[in-house]
């Protein structure tokens, strides 16, 4: 199962705004991508209610994996979310 390490670009990490923007997102890819602190227990990245609950702040590195097919490239446009302030957006 592919996995990305990201760090969460937008000033008020998955809350709110950024958190919804992502889970749509997740929701659109063709796999189920999961989303975890480095110590913590994946989370549906496609739900806002988890996304709030993760507790990832500015600057706090997150793991996202994804199995099947389009697994890679679906990782590689969360990480490209994730990267971007969501705040901006």
């Amino acid at each position: 199962m592919p996995e990305r390490r990201v760090t969460v670009a937008s000033r008020v990490g998955l809350h709110a705004r950024p958190a919804a923007l992502l889970a749509k997102a997740a929701a659109e890819q063709p796999v189920t991508i999961t989303i975890r602190k480095p110590d913590g227990q994946p989370v549906p990245a496609a739900s806002v209610l988890n996304l709030m609950t993760l507790g990832a702040m500015h600057g706090d590195e997150v793991v996202l994996a994804a199995d099947g097919d389009g697994a890679e490239t679906a990782l590689e446009a969360i990480v490209k979310i994730i990267s971007t302030d969501l705040d901006e957006s």
